[in-house]
């Protein structure tokens, strides 16, 4: 047996991360796969994966990397685990994580991405026989992989005209809506494609929406919309491998709510902000930062009271507790780099799933 890379997250000798299944994970609808040739005469294709667990459950796969073997390998998959289910093989090597491709990244943040990731995560994975066929030649793996395959997530404040698009569809068909595109209105400036299908108003699937009700929930909108869209190519995309488009894995490059990345050096009095735990807008526990001292590196860095502490020099902070936290932004005496989000874009995100 191959002998296991030892260097951690942490620094810890331990690289492979555990995602155990639980048995209380529900069955949405699996992947389809590509076309696969692994008889040993050819390079197979890619096949796409869309796991999604509950809070609290896993993905039922760990991520090795091997001395002796290239790429990042799943291992120790889960008997009727989520992984198992969708299809996943021992000793598949993964390619993308949510449209990034990851075959050439130091494994620490391979698995970092899986983690940042949440309760979804794309996978994208060749067999390790094709794979090793296609690095004996010196084979793209990268180019072997669509474009972009991310649906958009758009923003939209209505004018004194409305939001700028209109939507069409099959008539006395629920849920299928295609969007036509006012030129330089509202919704072109907020990044919708013309002639995109319409997903999500506001953090609901419009799935089970008739046009009425599609109309009624604009309408209560006020000024202010978000739309999960996709292009038809993207949608078809999707579709075609029995895919559920979700806003987890949205192109967000349109938004106007942005996280801002902090890299702080420490002064005399210190970084100058304290760090609180409190409820988020969710429910959930997060760590915010507040009593921000005028003239400190936490102001100069541009820090805000009431910001919302994402990751630490990198490592996403997701599970942790409040000490735990405090222990990693110590870890490096003199400096840290903190991501963060303002109150307003943390609720808006939370709102949108």
């Amino acid at each position: 047996a191959a002998m296991k890379q030892t260097k951690g997250l942490e620094g810890e000798k331990k690289s492979i991360i555990k995602f155990e299944f639980n048995p209380k994970d529900g069955i949405d609808n699996p992947a389809l796969s590509l076309a696969e040739d692994t008889d040993g005469k050819g390079v197979g294709e890619p096949r796409f994966y869309l796991l999604s667990k509950s809070s609290g459950e896993t993905f039922g796969f760990c991520l090795h990397k091997e001395l002796g073997c290239q790429g990042h390998i799943i291992r120790q998959i889960e008997f009727g685990g989520l992984a198992q289910r969708r299809g996943l093989r021992d000793g598949d090597r993964l390619l993308q994580v949510n449209s990034h491709f990851v075959d050439h990244m130091d494994h620490s943040r391979v698995v970092q991405k899986i983690k940042a990731s949440g309760n979804q995560v794309l996978l994208v994975v060749l067999d390790g026989d094709s794979y090793e066929a296609a690095k004996a030649v010196g084979k793209d793996l990268s180019q072997m992989l669509p474009a972009d395959i991310r649906p958009r997530l758009c923003h939209i404040t209505r004018d004194k005209s409305g939001f700028g698009f209109s939507v069409s569809g099959p008539e006395g068909v629920k849920g299928t809506f295609q969007l036509s595109v006012q030129q330089d209105g509202p919704a072109e400036r907020a990044g919708v494609p013309p002639g995109s299908w319409l997903l999500e108003l506001n953090g609901a699937s419009v799935r089970s929406y008739s046009h009425k009700q599609l109309a009624r929930k604009l309408k209560q909108s006020g000024s202010k919309v978000t739309l999960l869209v996709a292009s038809t190519a993207v949608e078809e995309f999707y579709r075609l491998r029995g895919l559920h488009v979700m806003a987890a894995l949205a192109d967000t490059s349109w938004l106007p709510f942005k996280v801002r990345e902090l890299h702080m050096v420490k002064g005399p009095a210190g970084y100058g902000f304290l760090l609180k735990e409190d409820d988020c807008s969710s429910g959930a526990t997060g760590q915010f930062l507040w009593d921000v001292d005028a003239g400190l590196p936490a102001e100069q860095a541009g820090m805000k009271e009431g910001d919302r502490l994402l990751a630490v020099n990198g490592e996403t902070i997701e599970g942790l507790d409040h000490q735990q936290t405090v222990l990693r932004i110590r870890a490096h005496d003199d400096q840290v780099t903190l991501l963060v989000i303002d109150p307003a874009g943390d609720e808006f995100y939370q709102s949108v799933g």
